[in-house]
């Protein structure tokens, strides 16, 4: 063989050599294809499960979004009646510490007559109990002197009886008569 022999031999060889490394290496990269296709077919059905759990999501957060929307409009209509129902209350309580106001300063004039209504009962009954003391100590003195007058009384009734039994006594034998004119 000569050298170009050799040389194309050497040549097909390698080229031979180098076909089969690139068989090997299609086939290594068809390997690399056919998974990376299985995982790109998975990834695309993982990517459409999670397009629908985001869809459902996006449903779910739509919902929410409508209740809090909801919410708030409630939320906003109670703080609404809320504000109205504190300027009535505000009114209101303001009328109601106008009346105790009132109420208070009637109170104080009444409690003020009363209070004067009290002292001159009391003064009234002060002088009524002494009127009442002046007045047992002279029934006292004039129970006093009525049993002395009747005391001096009955004594003169017995001195007068005394004086007309004696009286009489002399004349006991005439005083018959005598007293037979008098009961006439």
């Amino acid at each position: 063989m000569d050298k170009r022999s050799l040389d194309l031999v050497f040549a097909v060889e390698q080229m031979i050599k180098a076909k089969q490394h690139l068989e090997v290496s299609f086939n290594d990269l068809q390997d690399r294809l056919s998974h990376s296709n299985g995982q790109n077919d998975r990834l695309n059905r993982d990517l459409k499960n999670l397009g629908k759990v985001i869809e459902e999501r996006e449903k779910s957060i739509l919902e929410l979004e409508q209740r809090l929307s909801d919410k708030n409009l409630k939320v906003d209509q109670m703080m609404e009646d809320f504000r109205e129902l504190q300027s009535t209350l505000s009114g209101e309580i303001d009328e109601l510490k106008t009346i105790i106001e009132f109420e208070r300063e009637n109170y104080k004039g009444l409690l003020q007559k009363y209070n004067e209504v009290a002292a001159d009962k009391n003064k009234r009954i002060n002088e009524l109990e002494e009127k009442n003391s002046r007045l047992e100590v002279e029934l006292s003195q004039m129970k006093q002197k009525f049993d002395a007058l009747r005391q001096e009384k009955t004594h003169l009734l017995n001195l007068v009886n005394d004086f007309t039994n004696r009286m009489t006594s002399p004349f006991a034998s005439n005083g018959e008569t005598f007293h037979g004119d008098r009961a006439e």
